[in-house]
């Protein structure tokens, strides 16, 4: 838990708060001026006044949440006000952004009054494509939401109700298909009667719950029909019958879900439930009893809270920002029952998949497995937008709210993707061609969990067939306990493999004549990547992938040694993707050739600008220098870079190509067009080729850790066939991105 100091300046360091606004448009000259204000801007406002709909079009609404609170029931403060609650507002505002790309604007109002509040959110609604109340009181609540959804025609919800509603409900259908309980049958009982519990009540019973089976206590005990001043809500869910107490209600329950205040539910109180029951203890900060507490009393419990340092934690944010992606993206009118039932079986389905590594190395866990201690996704698994979203879309067109319903739910997914990782747009097309074919990639670290578990998405995907080099009882011993099928998989024993001696064989007759033994070629062989050279120079296999556990070189070198440069080139360089939000790139060579000379330089312009080429990038190559077109005429490195222009310009005379010149003047068009219009490359330049290796090997780090860029590779180009190398600790995404990449150079 963070300290009071460390809140205090996480919160006031730097520019105060924790939200800015960030225009989208250029706004750098007079003409941009005029038309991001006057008089351009009267354009759309006259649009927008013949077809209000336009308003999506030429404005922010259809992306843009107001966050509503007036304080009267903030987090576990209370009744605090509303300026006091505006840092949680501003947090909720994060949340958005970060987790579906979705802005918002906080509104703390000061009406405490049902009415004045109602009345200030539908004055500013035409603001907003949605409305996100959050922190108020109940029962308030309930008519303010009620009515807001009745005369405003944009999705309005109330988080503190449906959101911890849609995540529980999921874990509970988790709970019963693990435990193999039809949720029509489970008695249900809840301690805490307010917003969020009235709300998943009423979801459960949506999904199959009978309300005859949910007992509902407040601090009173039991709600029954025979207690006084009822509000409609908590009247819906009272029991028949005596007064009884929340340990008396529990006794033979399948269910606790606990939406009061820490403590009030003992281990006795577990202990009198049914055998494996569930309990729900999401009171925070500290749950209604202790995660450790329920175990002890039950150890077959399934427990969940909402914290995040125990199992199973229900957190809101894996529900409002896709449920609103959602909403907005189909234009709804609102978010009706069906879309939240949408969202909690998309959300309880994801459980019950693979993990991502991603997800793993953010938890410090090597799996993550369906079970009692992993019913719910964890709120950084990436993958709950592209799940989450297009069912609640989905839902949204089969019931009818859907302005615009989504044609194509497959497209709209892949459209997501991106707003979860740049690489995701780049590597789709790639995937897709590659299930056209059947490549066959060698793994020489194939016992690595990494691995392991990246050929699993490639077998899934179709992108390639993996050939896992390694002892077989290792890889399926570990592939057990990641949960990972090795069907569609081929594994190697490079030690034991009937071909090992014809490859030692073949590898001694191709280096007899440089220092080579028959000896030495069988020691080669044992190591795994040297055997996986070996098997795809004999046509064995069609690619190879390694590098994970050991230093780039040596990977590189028994790929120059076994498989040798194309004869076609001079040599072999390496080739990153630099994906920015608008611009995608190809820098050459930031990873093998330390200082080249003029030719060796040319010949890493064509390698990188066929790379491109392959990617199905048209290239336009700039040749980076400290000089622009002869500034520094007789500096020997400006005229090596000059040397390097004629060189490809010969060997490939429509290449639009020019140097030297610097990296400014190579990427920026206004300053290109003013001070250099007869440049080929008018600033426009998708393939930088730097004049070392040193300034390569500087440029891509630090924009990919200080300028927000996606850096993919390298990729070795030059080879008779393709080898790459992976930077050691890749992720599994990284090792099937680079594999995928792979196919696509094989492909050609």
């Amino acid at each position: 838990m963070p300290s009071y100091r460390d809140s205090l300046e996480y919160h006031s360091k730097g520019r105060p708060g924790k939200v800015e606004v960030v225009p989208t448009k250029p706004l750098l000259t007079q003409r941009d001026l005029s038309m991001a204000y006057s008089p351009g801007v009267a354009e759309p406002c006259l649009a927008i006044r013949e077809r209000p709909e336009l308003a999506y079009k030429y404005t922010n609404r259809g992306n843009l949440v107001a966050v509503v609170s007036n304080g009267t029931a903030v987090l576990g403060l209370g009744n605090i006000g509303p300026l006091a609650g505006k840092p949680v507002m501003e947090g909720k505002a994060n949340l958005f952004k970060k987790f579906a790309d979705i802005d918002v604007f906080d509104i703390e109002l000061d009406a405490a009054d049902p009415e004045v509040f109602i009345a200030a959110v539908k004055a500013i609604a035409p603001t907003f494509g949605g409305i996100n109340l959050e922190d108020i009181r109940s029962p308030e609540c309930f008519e303010i939401e009620r009515r807001l959804q009745e005369e405003l025609d944009i999705p309005v919800f109330h988080d503190d109700q449906h959101g911890t509603a849609i995540i529980a409900a999921a874990g509970l259908l988790n709970y019963c298909a693990l435990t193999e309980r039809r949720i029509e049958a489970l008695k249900i009982v809840f301690s805490g009667a307010g917003a969020a519990a009235i709300a998943t009540a009423r979801l459960f019973v949506s999904l199959g719950a009978e309300p005859g089976k949910i007992f509902m206590c407040d601090s009173k005990g039991l709600i029954t029909t025979g207690r006084e001043g009822l509000s409609p809500q908590k009247r819906a869910f009272a029991q028949p019958g005596a007064p009884r107490s929340l340990a008396q209600s529990l006794a033979g329950a399948e269910v606790f879900v606990g939406l009061s205040v820490g403590g009030v539910l003992s281990g006795a109180m577990v202990e009198a439930m049914a055998d494996q029951p569930a309990v729900f203890a999401m009171a925070n900060p500290d749950p209604e009893i202790p995660y450790d507490e329920a175990k002890a009393a039950a150890p077959d419990a399934i427990v969940a809270t909402g914290r995040s340092d125990f199992p199973n934690q229900v957190n809101n944010v894996l529900g409002f920002p896709f449920l609103f992606r959602g909403a907005l993206d189909c234009r709804a009118r609102c978010i009706n029952e069906a879309m939240k039932v949408a969202a909690v079986r998309a959300i309880a389905e994801l459980a019950r998949e693979d993990v991502p590594d991603q997800v793993l190395q953010a938890y410090g866990a090597e799996s993550i497995r369906f079970g009692p201690e992993y019913i719910i996704p964890k709120p950084f698994d990436p993958r709950v937008l592209t799940r989450v979203a297009p069912a609640v879309a989905r839902a949204a067109a089969e019931s009818g709210v859907a302005r615009e319903p989504i044609a194509d739910l497959d497209a709209y997914r892949d459209s997501l993707e991106r707003l979860i990782a740049r690489s995701k747009e780049f590597l789709r097309p790639l995937i897709n061609r590659a299930r056209l074919f059947t490549k066959r990639i060698i793994f020489p670290e194939g016992t690595n969990p990494r691995v392991i578990r990246a050929a699993q998405i490639m077998v899934d995907e179709g992108i390639c067939r993996p050939i896992l080099i390694g002892e077989g009882w290792k890889i399926h011993q570990k592939a057990e306990e990641l949960g990972v099928d090795t069907r569609g998989m081929e594994i190697v024993e490079n030690l034991i493999d009937e071909r090992f001696d014809t490859l030692a064989e073949g590898l001694w007759r191709g280096r007899a004549r440089k220092g080579f033994t028959l000896r030495k070629a069988r020691r080669l062989l044992r190591n795994p990547t040297w055997f996986g050279c070996m098997m795809l120079r004999e046509g064995m296999a069609d690619g190879l992938v390694g590098g994970l556990d050991m230093p780039y070189a040596d990977t590189v070198r028994p790929a120059l040694q076994v498989i040798g440069a194309d004869p076609a080139v001079c040599c072999i360089s390496a080739v990153y993707t630099m994906l920015f939000k608008e611009r995608r790139m190809f820098f050459g060579d930031c990873t093998v050739n330390v200082s080249p000379d003029a030719r060796t330089l040319a010949q890493i312009a064509i390698n990188t600008a066929r790379t491109a080429q392959t990617f199905g990038v048209e290239p336009r190559v700039a040749l980076l220098s400290f000089s622009d077109f002869g500034e520094h005429l007789h500096d020997p490195q400006v005229a090596r870079v000059r040397r390097a222009l004629d060189f490809i310009r010969e060997a490939w005379p429509e290449l639009v190509v020019d140097g030297e010149l610097q990296a400014d003047t190579a990427v920026n068009p206004a300053l290109a067009e003013e001070i250099f219009p007869f440049s080929a490359l008018r600033g426009d330049a998708n393939v930088l080729i730097f004049p070392d290796l040193t300034s390569g090997n500087i440029a891509y780090k630090l924009l990919k850790e200080l300028g927000g860029a996606t850096a993919l590779g390298p990729l070795l180009v030059g080879l008779r066939q393709p080898v790459n190398a992976l930077a050691m600790g890749s992720s599994v995404d990284d090792i099937v991105a680079i594999s995928a990449m792979t196919v696509t150079q094989i492909l050609g």
